[in-house]
């Protein structure tokens, strides 16, 4: 079955990106997996890559508590720059927030597929991977 080509992790938590590294490869859901360990450094990667939308990621696993450049403000500038790109990017929330006011937020915006409640499991991404019409993939 498809894998995204691109993944992007997006997350301070250094723990949590071991552990989801792990679980992306049981899942087999990405050719390529890039961490990012706060907002603004992913923004800066998007914006540097604009010129080659083969470097931007198929899909963003985004957290939305980080210091610099949390989730909200990461989408807030990527936003931006979705409409005019060639390529699909698929934007996921990931929080350990199970705040309704973030999952209503999260549904309000056109460029958000969903919320995920933390921690993430393969089931869960396999659910992301059928969301995205990609289906579940086998290693």
């Amino acid at each position: 079955m498809n894998k995204v080509n691109r993944l992007w992790v997006v997350d301070d938590d250094e723990i949590y990106r071991f552990a989801i590294k792990i679980i992306i490869n049981r899942a087999c859901i990405a050719e390529q997996t890039f961490y990012f360990d706060n907002g603004q450094v992913a923004v800066d990667a998007f914006i540097e890559n604009l010129s080659d939308p083969s470097q931007l990621p198929d899909l963003i696993l985004l957290d939305l508590n980080m210091p610099v450049l949390d989730g909200w403000q990461f989408l807030d500038a990527v936003g931006k720059l979705l409409p005019s790109l060639s390529k699909k990017v698929n934007i996921f929330l990931v929080s350990s927030s199970n705040d309704e006011e973030d999952f209503e937020r999260a549904r309000s915006l056109r460029d958000v597929h969903d919320l995920i409640v933390k921690p993430l499991t393969i089931k869960a991404l396999n659910e992301v991977m059928l969301r995205l019409q990609e289906g579940p993939v086998a290693c």
